[in-house]
């Protein structure tokens, strides 16, 4: 069984995990009904006593955990958040010696999160993924979950896959990076993106970008609730949690973390997965009562459910993952479908059946079914062409441009790299 470690960074990053590891949890109780250290559970979690197999106590309350460690990273320059995950009921879980900490923030300033911190923090992060890494068998994929609108999760966030590229280049890196609004109150949000993009271009192998403005919509809409982050952040986790399910529990159809890397990215640069779930699982407790099963393949494909603003059927798939979870789903089910949607799907000409599909056999807790697309889909530019206009508004009056100026080791051509970076990348969707 193969293994991998979670990185997060940053305010955003780090309250995704916290959704993450708690539903992951809920969902190994649920099926590790005895209690035992399994292949399923070494994925994601270490056994800290050597001495037995049955080796801990995973009740499905998770109020009290033994033994069990998290293989994960905790990253940020502002304390708060990683405290209180290790103040909170989850807190056991958390190897405290990889808790990466300091006290003063970014100041919502890539260059300080790259280029400051990311030096003087490079050496312990190093130690600490390395002896994260020496803790598994087979180490397959490294998630790395941070925003791009602040400083730590775009700048240290991006350090850090850099570092990882150079120190573990055999082993995939798969980033979950949550873009930020058109309405975003961090004014630096655009530089911050763009700065943070060409090092997810360069140096990853598979991007999931979060659009806030296509999740905030479906939040609103299904609670009515003013406070929607912990909504909009379990969304994020209930699609992690369901493309690693069959990395973690049997399936029908197998499909590992580095087929989806291998299948659905024919150039290394246009890694950019555009995201879709059904149906919409918003709190730990409470799912949508899912409709018919092809109603929610259905649902897959419409702009409704993806978790970045844009429309895929209007745009071309350049190649797509199917990944289904449920105890009385089969493979006809599967093919069914397809066969049925693909008609009103627009494939590019040399893949025509460029479909990657997965059964895992278990579903989410509480729900009788789970599907989720990753579509390498051209759509995904209309989101790069926003964030290229709203940093050029910035950009061309030089507004706010001393702050990064005035951080060492920045460079005034890191902005016009950056720039240029994108605007290939855009022009490589488009052809």
């Amino acid at each position: 069984m193969t293994q991998s470690i979670v990185i997060q960074v940053g305010q955003c990053g780090n309250q995704i995990g916290c959704r993450f590891w708690d539903l992951c949890l809920r969902e190994h109780a649920c099926y590790s009904k005895k209690g035992i250290y399994d292949d399923a559970i070494s994925s994601f979690f270490r056994n800290t006593d050597a001495r037995s197999d049955e080796a801990y106590d995973l009740p499905s309350t998770v109020q009290k955990i033994k033994n069990l460690k998290a293989r994960a990273i905790l990253v940020d320059m502002e304390e708060g958040v990683v405290n209180e995950l290790v103040q909170g009921y989850l807190g056991d879980i958390f190897d405290h010696k990889q808790l990466i900490t300091d006290v003063s923030g970014s100041g919502n300033n890539w260059a300080v999160g790259h280029k400051e911190y990311g030096s003087r923090y490079q050496e312990e992060i190093l130690d600490q993924v390395r002896k994260a890494a020496e803790a598994c068998d087979c180490l397959q994929c490294f998630f790395i979950l941070h925003s791009m609108g602040g400083g730590t999760g775009s700048g240290l966030g991006t350090a850090i896959l850099s570092l990882l590229q150079d120190n573990f280049p055999e082993v995939y890196r798969f980033v979950t990076a949550v873009y930020p609004s058109t309405d975003d109150d961090v004014i630096t949000s655009p530089y911050n993106s763009v700065l943070a993009m060409k090092e997810l271009t360069e140096n990853a192998d598979c991007v999931l970008p979060i659009n806030n403005e296509a999740l905030l919509p479906l939040v609103l809409d299904l609670l009515k609730n003013e406070k929607p982050f912990d909504h909009m952040n379990n969304i994020v986790a209930n699609m992690i949690l369901n493309m690693t399910s069959l990395s973690r529990f049997e399936g029908t159809l197998n499909v590992d973390l580095n087929e989806i890397a291998m299948n659905l990215v024919p150039f290394p640069r246009l890694h950019y997965l555009v995201s879709s779930v059904a149906p919409l699982f918003i709190t730990k407790d409470l799912g949508l009562q899912p409709r018919r099963l092809d109603q929610a393949f259905d649902d897959l494909f419409t702009k409704d459910h993806q978790l970045v603003s844009a429309d895929p059927k209007s745009s071309l798939y350049l190649a797509c993952a199917l990944m289904v979870r449920g105890k009385d789903v089969n493979v006809s089910d599967l093919r069914r479908n397809i066969a049925r949607i693909a008609p009103s799907l627009n494939f590019v000409n040399w893949n025509q059946e460029g479909w990657k599909t997965g059964l895992c056999n278990l579903p989410p807790v509480g729900l009788p079914y789970s599907l989720l697309s990753l579509a390498n889909n051209t759509c995904v530019r209309h989101s790069f062409t926003n964030l290229h206009s709203r940093f050029m508004k910035l950009y061309s009056r030089k507004a706010h441009f001393h702050h990064y100026e005035r951080v060492d080791n920045f460079e005034r051509s890191c902005f016009d790299e950056s720039l240029n970076s994108l605007t290939s990348l855009v022009k490589e969707y488009e052809e």
